[in-house]
């Protein structure tokens, strides 16, 4: 994809709440009565830290984390995705689109919210894969973005490792559970984006995983 010729430029479709099916995981529009049970259990308890971060959460019992789920559910922006793992037919995280500008061809990816059974598996990066590919390629947005709280050094591993260009910094940008949070800023554009599908695709192939389900090569070093 070359960067977009603004003389002809028009503005793009909203993304349509519909599933996207990978290899490893199949992201399903979030239906809180049909995940709840399986995101309940993934993301609360397995992984403290999960919620560090996020501007809700952890929650203490099932009624406000049902509530959560439901508000998420009926939203269209932030439009939220479950993670639905195929191996095991489970719910195992949810993320989503959010800050959608379909006059200027810019969304974001945000709410990230991984239960530790898919952290550092291809399943959590085929769940952004499917996002971005949508965005861009069937979309036709010319900008993704990522944000995050620049103390949030997990994250800003993640966004560059996934290929995201890191921008610079937004000083007391928010005020996040009474803390004050600094925003980092990253994006891949339609101009980038080119190298980083192809990386993308040579990581998630087949032949670039063992009999154990081990990565040969890592991303960073597919993309270059």
């Amino acid at each position: 994809m070359t960067p977009h010729d603004l003389n002809d430029w028009q503005p793009r479709p909203a993304p349509a709440r519909a599933p996207l099916p990978g290899r490893f995981v199949r992201l399903e529009p979030l239906d809180a009565a049909c995940h709840g049970d399986d995101l309940w259990h993934a993301l609360q308890g397995p992984d403290p830290a999960l919620w560090d971060y996020l501007a809700y959460g952890p929650f203490a019992s099932r009624e406000p984390f049902d509530a959560w789920l439901a508000g998420n559910a009926a939203s269209a922006d932030p439009l939220f995705y479950t993670v639905i793992d195929l191996a095991s037919g489970r719910a195992v995280g949810v993320l989503s689109y959010l800050r959608i500008a379909p006059k200027d061809g810019v969304i974001e990816i945000g709410h990230i919210a991984f239960g530790k059974a898919m952290q550092r598996t291809p399943c959590s990066t085929e769940a952004v894969w499917l996002l971005a590919r949508y965005a861009f390629d069937d979309l036709g947005y010319r900008r993704l973005e990522w944000k995050c709280n620049a103390q949030n050094a997990r994250s800003m591993r993640a966004a560059e490792r996934l290929g995201f260009s890191y921008e610079g910094l937004f000083r007391q940008h928010m005020i996040v559970k009474g803390a004050n949070r600094d925003t980092a800023w990253f994006s891949i554009i339609d101009g980038d984006w080119p190298a980083c599908r192809e990386a993308f695709e040579r990581w998630l192939a087949v032949d670039n995983f063992d009999g154990q389900g081990r990565q040969k090569r890592r991303l960073e070093e597919i993309r270059g």
